[in-house]
C-alpha cells in the first residue's frame, strides 16, 4: 500500500532535484519552510514531529535540503515531509505539503469494528505501524 497524503502523492516519488525545485518555488513566494517526520501516518495525525526549527526568511533551497538530508539519516524508517507556510494574511497557513521520504515497507492500515449502545456499529482506522510499536515504545 502506498500512502497518499499531500501534494504529488499520486505521482512517483520526487527526486532530490525535483524536491529542490519545489522548495525554490516556495522560497520565491516568500513562504516559510519546515521538515517533519512520523512513524504513524494515520490520516488524522496532523501533528508530525518537527525536524529542527522552522526555516523563516531563507533565500537558498540548500538550507532546506540540508535539513532534509539530516532527517533522512536519522529517521530513515519513517515518513518525512516538507511543508511551506504563507504568513501574508497574518496567519501561518500551510499552502504546500508533500512527502519526501517513505519507509522501505509501508505497513498500511486496518479497519477495527466496535459495537456501542443500541447495536450501533463504529469503525475505526488503525495503523499497523502503531500496533507493532505501541505508545511509549516508539521513541
Amino acid at each position: 500500500m502506498r500512502l497518499t497524503q499531500g501534494c504529488f502523492s499520486f505521482l512517483p516519488d520526487l527526486t532530490d532535484q525535483q524536491i529542490e525545485k519545489q522548495i525554490a518555488y516556495a522560497i520565491s513566494k516568500g513562504w516559510a519552510m519546515n521538515v517533519e517526520w512520523t512513524d504513524d501516518p494515520h490520516p488524522r495525525n496532523n501533528y508530525w514531529e518537527l525536524w529542527g526549527l522552522p526555516l523563516f526568511d531563507i533565500k537558498d533551497p540548500a538550507s532546506v535540503m540540508f535539513e532534509l538530508k539530516e532527517a533522512r539519516k536519522s529517521c530513515a524508517a519513517g515518513y518525512i515531509r516538507v511543508n511551506a507556510f504563507d504568513a501574508s494574511y497574518g496567519t501561518e497557513s500551510c499552502v504546500m505539503s508533500f512527502i519526501v521520504n517513505r519507509p522501505a515497507s509501508e505497513p498500511g492500515f486496518y479497519l477495527e469494528r466496535g459495537e456501542g449502545p443500541g447495536r450501533f456499529i463504529r469503525y475505526t482506522i488503525k495503523s499497523y505501524s502503531v500496533q507493532a510499536n505501541p505508545e511509549g515504545g516508539r521513541y
